[in-house]
């Protein structure tokens, strides 16, 4: 199948504000573009792209004063194929795991794991190892936290969301995650394009998505709290600890996001 994928963002600035960018489609899936993605900087800006610690791509410029738009589009192949499930994928003790797994193990901005640690013990300790935890986990994020687009909140931790039990995407991820870092796997928030290719109609306004990745059996795989169930047509943008390593934009100055939309729709091929 073949997704176009594409966003346009409008930020009203009072001054020249630096931002750093982080909406380039992550070299994972560089063999899947069949039409090169094309941003469009309106006013025109000098844009310098970087690799950070965790492999994703982002751009780094300056944004003038006034209104300033940011579009872009790419063509992108997808096996069509849904989340892989592999059940007998199994948990890897703490001193064996990979150096670029022991990272995700640890507490971040908004995932306290200090904070959640007895409490993931109660909820999950007695589940047995390996990837049933990780979908009990998955379960019970799902039926905790209600979805509400307008509750949606920058700030919000994962504590705040199980306290609050009520979130967007982000914060299904960001609970999901915390509980698998309490239990000692290794876990990585993720933000992408997500269509609702697949699901029934009608379908919601489209938007960036997150999920999050785990490491069992010797590979990331992954899941996705919010909807808990395999989909398909997931685009990866970039991947890291939790939101702060993979916001879409972070500016370094006051700003207003007066404008927003996203495309991911399935076109013939």
């Amino acid at each position: 199948m073949q997704i176009q994928v594409g966003y346009k963002l409008d930020y009203e600035l009072p001054r020249a504000t630096p931002m750093v960018v982080m909406l380039t489609i992550h070299p994972s899936r560089a063999e899947d573009i069949l039409v090169a993605e094309a941003p469009v900087f309106d006013p025109p800006v000098a844009v310098t792209p970087y690799a950070d610690r965790f492999g994703n791509v982002g751009s780094r410029l300056v944004a003038p004063p006034g209104r300033f738009t940011m579009t872009n589009s790419a063509l992108v192949r997808d096996s069509g194929q849904p989340d892989r499930i592999v059940p007998d994928a199994a948990e890897h003790r703490v001193e064996d795991l990979p150096d670029e797994a022991v990272g995700f193990l640890l507490g971040s901005r908004y995932c306290e794991t200090d904070l959640l640690s007895d409490t993931a013990f109660e909820l999950f300790g007695q589940v047995p190892a390996g990837w049933g935890r990780v979908q009990a986990i998955c379960d019970y994020v799902h039926r905790h936290i209600a979805f509400d687009y307008q509750a949606a909140r920058a700030t919000r931790t994962a504590v705040q969301a199980f306290q609050e039990g009520t979130g967007v995407c982000r914060d299904y991820a960001h609970l999901a995650v915390t509980f698998c870092r309490c239990l000692n796997i290794p876990a990585r928030y993720c933000t992408g394009y997500l269509g609702d290719m697949g699901t029934p109609q009608p379908w919601g306004t489209p938007d960036f998505a997150a999920w999050f990745e785990v490491y069992l059996g010797g590979a990331w795989h992954t899941f996705d709290a919010r909807n808990n169930t395999p989909r398909i047509g997931r685009i990866l943008l970039a991947r890291g600890r939790d939101a702060t390593d993979v916001a879409i934009t972070t500016t370094f100055g006051a700003n207003r996001l007066s404008g927003f939309a996203v495309r991911t729709d399935e076109v013939a091929g």
